[in-house]
């Protein structure tokens, strides 16, 4: 799973996660580049009431 999220002040964080063992933060460019190149399964958007970013995880 990845995951692109928000921090407290708005800053966007990029992590790949395997459940149950590991979350392992990774750079922008290492996220796009698994979002165009793998096979995404599921797509969760993030939804938060006082956040205007976008967040989402996919699933690989």
């Amino acid at each position: 799973m990845y995951s692109a999220t928000a921090n407290d002040s708005g800053r966007m964080q990029y992590h790949k996660i395997i459940p149950g063992e590991s979350k392992e933060r990774i750079s922008r460019a290492e996220f796009i580049t698994a979002y165009n190149t793998l096979s995404i399964i599921a797509v969760n958007p993030i939804q938060e009431k006082n956040s205007p970013v976008f967040q989402l995880e996919f699933y690989i």
